[in-house]
């Protein structure tokens, strides 16, 4: 297909700040010194002359947009120095930090095969139905540095390494199921353009600025994700709540090297939750680590966190028909069309013993795959198996990082690989070479039949630099993915968008952005402008037309797929001195009931004396225990200590930022006093519960398993008008 054409902002009569270029590319200058290339060829794109790309050896580039490929749809090849250069500097560049996901947080578990997939594969991992497996999973933000906070939005990266009897298995996924870019020449250009300029190294963590969205507004196959990131499934209340998928097409190998497609899905068995952006803020504020905080509270308290490992098979045939390209990682295959197969089990069990020696040594690679699964032709994947090794080389500093117990695998192995910096062990005997005459004491020889095989595909065409036809549509299915969200999550999708462009200082970067919305969906990029104050621009020029009536998946909604229980989430108790006893015990006992857990917050931390004389000690002192830290919470005061609450600062945040993120608030009838002070008195719904005898606390614990009372945003927030 032609290259495709990136539409420009046409609004020239914005003013923009001082020193921005009036278009993309319009000012830039090279920044060599005069003796290495200042004098260097120039050519014309829209503002003015600009020097022409060449590699670090100073070769011209005549295509920075595609990986070298074996027809179009084929896999890289080798030979492309331009992609080698360019993603070999990328992986070199920090030390030691991790360059994307370098803040996360890992555990150990299990993987237990539920349903064998033995006629589809010969991976022994997925055919020993109830075998447990060692697994360790690292969970990730991606834009963020090592220190930055947890509650970003972001991508969150969902890396699970099962250490098989064939070897370590790495699904390198993500907690969305498709990307920004479709092929891995993009990804150094990507992670540029998010994280903090080099000019200035800010913003930290945060996509809120001209330079990502002047990359997303002139790289349309992003858009999809964009709808991705823009919703709540960047900010996951939890770890425990979110999904994971891998990404990309895999191949499943049966013993005959016949091939199945595959994808993987991991899904929360406690539902989906994620947070409102406000809520975000404060927890960033009160706790920033607020996901470790909770992975490692559950996990030692014994609520082991849980995934159903799920995925979707199917053949060549249907991927000929399929109306995506499915080697396009910026698409999905809706659930509706291949449902997802549940064939296994995820658990996490036990936290590490040293954050360093595990978290941060442990190195995924794509490219770890036992026998029975190989690759597809995704460009993006195609790429991630050269970068991955390449880059653990330089972050842990040897070849020999295997040797790092979290990286080694756990069932026999043998080879002729030694010595390199920091070796742990090596071989012994004479022969470090194969093929050799030395018989036994020659050391391990291949098996043909036990090894892993490649699946062997048949591919044409000329060698090129160009994306196929089939990656062409850029809009489609991100608009499915906008009408599959409830009307709250929509809003929160144009609340996002807003946002984040209000950041941007160019209002032609903003302008560039919403033209591409129109093709999503007019009414989200209507609003979005009218939020930044546009005129809504021109469409983008679409290289594909827009397919409109693909029908919504449910499956895509973080609403639709919550909870049914309360089970594992966190009621905050805020008590005075005085508190009603019984109340408080029977609150108690619904919330262990549910499977819940619960955090006492109190005036002063040493706690309060409830009006039968039991002390009960608090969790938290009402400054450090905010009600953002809390799924639902629930007030019990004598009438002295409500009006002492009603005094506080803090104890009117702690409720009316309780009521505006549309959690379920429980309260005893002293209480009123508080909440008139706060504000809020008149407008109690139907989710803020009085407890005015035992048996109310039951009913309202079985009111929080909706999380959120999504109608009351209508009265906090003046952009939820109606929705």
């Amino acid at each position: 297909m032609e290259r495709i054409i990136m539409a420009t902002s046409k609004n020239k009569s914005a003013k923009s700040p001082k020193n921005a270029p009036d278009a993309p590319g319009a000012d830039l200058k090279p920044s060599y010194g005069e003796d290495q290339g200042a004098g260097g060829e120039t050519h014309q794109v829209a503002g003015g002359d600009v020097p022409t790309l060449t590699t670090a050896q100073g070769g011209p580039v005549a295509d920075d947009q595609n990986t070298l490929r074996y027809g179009t749809r084929g896999p890289a090849l080798l030979e492309d120095f331009h992609f080698r250069e360019k993603i070999f500097h990328f992986d070199h560049e920090r030390i030691p930090e991790r360059v994307v996901h370098a803040r996360g947080y890992g555990a150990h578990g299990y993987f237990e095969l539920t349903d064998s997939l033995e006629d589809v594969t010969r991976a022994d991992v997925l055919c020993r139905v109830g075998e447990k497996t060692p697994a360790f999973v690292r969970f990730s933000t991606v834009a963020g540095s090592k220190g930055s906070f947890d509650l970003a939005r972001d991508v969150r990266g969902f890396a699970v390494k099962i250490y098989t009897r064939q070897g370590n298995w790495d699904i390198v996924g993500n907690n969305i199921p498709v990307f920004f870019i479709q092929d891995a020449i993009k990804f150094p250009d990507l992670v540029h353009s998010v994280k903090p300029a080099p000019d200035r190294e800010f913003p930290q963590a945060q996509s809120a600025h001209d330079n990502f969205w002047d990359f997303i507004s002139l790289t349309p196959e992003s858009f999809h994700m964009i709808m991705w990131t823009m919703s709540d499934r960047a900010i996951p209340r939890s770890f425990r709540f979110m999904e994971g998928f891998g990404v990309h097409t895999f191949r499943l190998l049966d013993k005959d090297d016949r091939s199945t497609f595959v994808k993987f899905h991991w899904k929360p068995k406690l539902g989906l939750q994620s947070v409102a952006w406000n809520e975000a803020v404060k927890i960033n504020g009160a706790d920033p680590d607020f996901h470790r905080r909770d992975l490692w509270d559950a996990i030692n308290s014994g609520d082991f966190p849980e995934w159903e490992l799920g995925v979707q098979l199917f053949n060549e045939e249907f991927a000929e028909k399929f109306a995506f390209d499915v080697l396009d990682p910026t698409k999905i295959i809706p659930e509706e069309d291949v449902p997802v197969r549940v064939i296994g089990r995820l658990v996490l069990d036990r936290v590490v013993d040293n954050f360093f020696a595990e978290t941060e040594q442990v190195a995924f690679m794509t490219q770890n795959v036992p026998p029975g699964i190989d690759f597809s032709n995704d460009p993006l994947l195609q790429g991630r198996n050269f970068s991955y090794l390449d880059t653990q080389l330089k972050r842990l500093g040897s070849p020999n990082f295997t040797h790092i117990p979290i990286n080694a695998p756990k069932c026999p192995f043998a080879h002729f690989q030694q010595d390199g910096h920091m070796a742990m062990r090596n071989p012994v005997g004479r022969a470090n070479y194969e093929p050799n005459s030395w018989g036994a004491d020659g050391g391990p020889r291949e098996d043909p039949v036990r090894g892993f095989r490649t699946f062997a595909s048949e591919e044409a065409g000329p060698k090129v630099r160009l994306r196929p036809e089939s990656f062409a549509d850029h809009y489609s299915q991100a608009r499915q993915f906008f009408i599959s969200q409830t009307p709250i999550e929509q809003k929160h999708i144009g609340d996002a968008l807003v946002f984040e462009l209000s950041k941007c200082e160019r209002p032609d970067i903003r302008s560039r952005v919403v033209s591409h919305l129109i093709h999503i969906d007019a009414e989200l990029a209507a609003t979005v402008a009218d939020g930044l104050g546009l005129e809504l621009p021109e469409p983008a020029k679409a290289a594909s037309p827009v397919v409109e009536d693909l029908p919504p998946s449910d499956a895509l909604s973080i609403v639709r797929n919550g909870p049914d229980s309360f089970e594992g989430r966190k009621l905050g108790i805020l008590v005075t001195d005085g508190a009603d006893a019984a109340l408080f015990n029977a609150l108690v006992s619904a919330v262990e009931k549910e499977k819940a857990v619960y955090e006492v917050i109190a005036p002063k931390i040493g706690g309060a004396t409830l009006s039968d004389g039991t002390k009960i000690p608090a969790d938290q002192k009402i400054d450090g225990g905010p009600s953002v830290l809390y799924d639902a919470v629930a007030v019990i005061a004598s009438e002295e200590g409500a009006a002492l609450l009603a005094g506080d600062a803090t104890a009117k945040d702690f409720v009316t930022d309780a009521f505006a993120h549309c959690k379920f608030i429980g309260y005893s009838s002293e209480v009123m006093a508080l909440f008139e002070k706060a504000g809020i008195a008149n407008d109690l719904d139907e989710a803020c519960i009085a407890l005015g005898a035992k048996g109310d606390t039951a009913t309202f614990i079985e009111a929080c398993r909706a999380l959120r009372f999504w109608d009351r945003e209508a009265l906090v927030d003046l952009d939820a008008k109606g929705t």
